[in-house]
């Protein structure tokens, strides 16, 4: 019978060894999973399930909402209220998640481009054509919304916040009733504990559409302002009562923007 020496230091760059190859395993997982959750949001979906004329629409519509807003928002004066709260959540290490009145889709798409959020889009047809559009100016799309998918599109938010990406709500969307914050984005920040960062555009001169979020089309050479809010914390244990507190105060804080942008035509 023979007997092994037993030797410390063996033993020790053994398992420093085991522990290096878990990490890198754990790592090429990690790129891997977000190399998938980065295609899922920024690529663009497949049309093969829809029939050839649906597919000609959705091409058609794609392009033709890309063109209107790139070319009538960039005619716009610009001008910016209350960017301090933004920075003060990115220099705290925290994420924003942008939520507006669906009515300032148009010129929101465009001021806010370029920035990789992630907007939480319908998973039906009309979903579609907005997707894509917004694709092209930079945003990515968690399929789903409060009537269809819902629960999944939420958990695709979460993901991209723990993993650095900004998201964004329109609020009361996708079907209305317009004006009337839902509770997607207060439940989004109690299990991340990620900032709430309400906004509004203003238009000193626009075109309100007979639709029910009563979408507001800039005039082009017309004067715009980003409005920004101070931003909303959700406490992860926070109680039904406190999160219903913060819920209405969601509410007010966009009810008091769209006044602050009546004033602000005013000027």
């Amino acid at each position: 019978m023979s007997f092994r020496s037993y030797s410390p230091k063996a033993e020790s760059t053994g398992q420093r060894r085991s522990d290096a190859a878990r990490a890198s395993q754990r790592q090429r997982e990690s790129s891997a999973d977000a190399d998938s959750l980065r295609e899922r949001i920024y690529g663009f979906s497949d049309l093969s399930n829809y029939s050839p004329r649906d597919r000609l629409v959705i091409d058609i519509a794609d392009l033709a909402f890309y063109s209107s807003i790139r070319v009538i928002c960039s005619t716009l004066r610009w001008q910016v209220r209350g960017r301090e709260h933004l920075n003060k959540i990115l220099e705290s290490n925290h994420h924003p998640i942008f939520v507006f009145w669906h009515e300032c889709i148009f010129s929101a798409t465009f001021f806010w481009r370029n920035r990789g959020i992630v907007v939480m889009s319908s998973a039906s047809r009309d979903g579609e054509y907005t997707g894509r559009v917004i694709k092209r100016f930079g945003y990515g799309t968690a399929r789903g919304s409060s009537t269809r998918g819902g629960g999944r599109a939420l958990a695709e938010m979460a993901r991209c916040l723990n993993s650095g990406l900004e998201v964004a709500f329109t609020i009361d969307g996708p079907r209305g009733p317009a004006r009337i914050a839902k509770s997607g984005a207060i439940t989004l920040a109690r299990h991340t504990g990620q900032a709430i960062l309400p906004f509004h555009i203003a238009l000193s001169r626009y075109v309100e559409l007979p639709t029910w979020d009563r979408l507001q089309i800039p005039a082009p050479f017309s004067r715009a302002a980003a409005l920004i809010a101070e931003p909303i914390y959700v406490a992860r244990d926070a109680s039904a009562e406190e999160t219903a507190t913060k819920q209405a105060m969601l509410q007010s804080t966009l009810d008091r923007l769209r006044e602050d942008a009546e004033t602000w035509r005013q000027e």
